[in-house]
C-alpha cells in the first residue's frame, strides 16, 4: 500500500479528473483462465449491460484538436489524419452488473481491495461517517478523499452499495483491473485512436460526440458537473455522481456515454508528444511509460476547471490507480 506521501496527482488541472496512487506496491497480476460459464461468457463477449457490441468500419479520420479550448500541454494536438482497421467496441461502458459476473466467475480481487482503499469525491461520502471513513485527502485537491474500504461494489465506502446501480458504469477500476476483465471476456481495451474515432461518431472535428454545442436546444447530452466546482453540483442534468450508461442519447455510431459519466481507460501508454513523430496507421502509443491514457471526462468535469469532456481531450493515470469516476469499456 502506498504511504500518505506517495498519494499524488499529476498536476492541478487534472485533479478533478482522477487522482493517482503513484508507486503503489502491488502483486503482479497473472493471466486468469477464462470463465467456463457459457452463459456469462456469451453475455460479455457480445457487449456489456445489454449484450451489444458495435462493429465500426475504420478508415481515415482527423484525430486531436488545435482549438483554443484544448490543452496543448496534454498533447491534444496537432490535428492529424489517422487510419484504423475495422474493429468492434462495446456500445456501453462496462456496468456494475457485468463486472459482478466477472467477479462471480473468477473470484478476482481488484487493486482497490488489495490496497484497502480508493479515492472518493468528498461530497459523496456520508457526512455522519466522514471522519470515520476518510484516511487522508490529496493535498493539491482536498476534494479527493482516501476512503478506507471503498471499492467497486461499495463505491462510497462501507455502508454504500451498487444494489440499485446495476446499469451504472463500474468505478474504482484500475487499468490493471480493466485489462483483466477484458482478457477474461475475450476482448481488450481500445487504443486511444480507436476510442476517439468511436466517440466522434463519424463527425469531423466536432467538439462533442453530437456536435459543437454542449447543450443543443438546451438539452443535456452527457453527465458532467453543473454548479460551482467543487462546492456544489446542482445536478441539472439529472444526476449527481454516475448515471445509467444509457441515460443520454447515443452518438451516430450508436455508442452511449462516450463523454462524461466516467473516465475510460485506453490501452496506450501516455505521452504528450510521441504521436508527433509516430506512424498514423493503427497507432498504439509509445512502447513503454509510467501512465496509461484515459478519455472521455467524468461527472466531475466542469468548464471552469476541467473541460475534458471533449472527444479530443485526454488525461492519464498510473495503471494501479482507482477512483469513483474511473471505469472502462472494451473492444476487440
Amino acid at each position: 500500500m502506498p504511504t500518505e506521501s506517495e498519494v499524488t496527482i499529476f498536476h492541478k488541472k487534472e485533479s478533478c479528473c482522477a487522482p493517482s496512487a503513484e508507486h503503489a506496491a502491488h502483486e503482479s497480476i497473472s493471466p486468469r483462465a477464462r470463465s467456463q460459464n457459457i452463459a456469462d461468457a456469451a453475455f460479455l463477449l457480445n457487449g456489456s449491460s445489454s449484450g451489444e457490441i458495435v462493429a465500426l468500419p475504420g478508415g481515415a479520420f482527423l484525430m486531436g484538436t488545435d482549438a483554443k479550448d484544448g490543452f496543448p500541454e496534454d498533447g491534444e494536438g496537432p490535428v492529424r489524419e489517422v487510419n484504423l482497421n475495422a474493429f468492434f467496441i462495446d456500445r456501453f461502458p462496462v456496468t456494475n452488473a457485468a463486472f459482478q459476473l466477472f467477479i462471480s466467475a473468477t473470484g478476482y480481487i481488484t487493486e482497490a481491495e488489495r490496497f484497502g482503499w480508493s479515492f472518493v469525491f468528498w461530497s459523496h461520502i456520508p457526512k455522519a461517517r466522514f471522519h470515520q471513513l476518510v484516511e487522508d485527502t490529496v493535498a493539491q485537491a482536498p476534494w479527493w478523499c482516501k476512503v478506507s474500504g471503498a471499492r467497486w461494489d461499495v463505491p462510497e465506502g462501507p455502508g454504500s452499495s451498487v444494489t440499485e446501480r446495476d446499469n451504472h458504469p463500474v468505478v474504482h477500476i484500475s487499468w490493471n483491473d480493466a485489462w483483466e476483465f477484458a482478457d477474461w471476456a475475450g476482448k481488450r481495451l481500445p487504443t486511444e485512436a480507436e476510442w476517439e474515432y468511436a466517440a466522434r461518431g463519424g463527425l469531423i472535428q466536432q467538439i462533442y460526440p453530437w456536435g459543437n454545442k454542449l447543450r443543443p436546444n438546451g438539452e443535456h447530452r452527457c453527465n458532467i458537473w453543473q454548479g460551482e466546482f467543487p462546492q456544489y453540483d446542482t445536478g441539472d442534468d439529472g444526476y449527481v455522481g454516475t448515471s445509467p450508461v444509457d441515460a443520454f442519447p447515443a452518438n451516430d455510431f450508436d455508442l452511449y456515454s462516450m463523454t462524461g459519466n466516467t473516465w475510460e481507460w485506453c490501452a496506450d501508454f501516455f505521452s504528450r508528444d510521441f504521436h508527433r513523430t509516430a506512424l498514423h496507421d493503427n497507432p498504439t502509443g509509445p512502447p513503454c511509460g509510467s501512465a496509461r491514457v484515459m478519455k472521455g471526462g467524468s461527472f466531475l468535469c466542469h468548464k471552469s476547471y476541467c473541460n475534458r469532456y471533449r472527444v479530443a481531450a485526454r488525461s492519464s493515470n498510473t495503471p494501479d490507480s482507482s477512483a469513483s469516476n474511473v471505469g472502462f469499456r472494451c473492444a476487440r
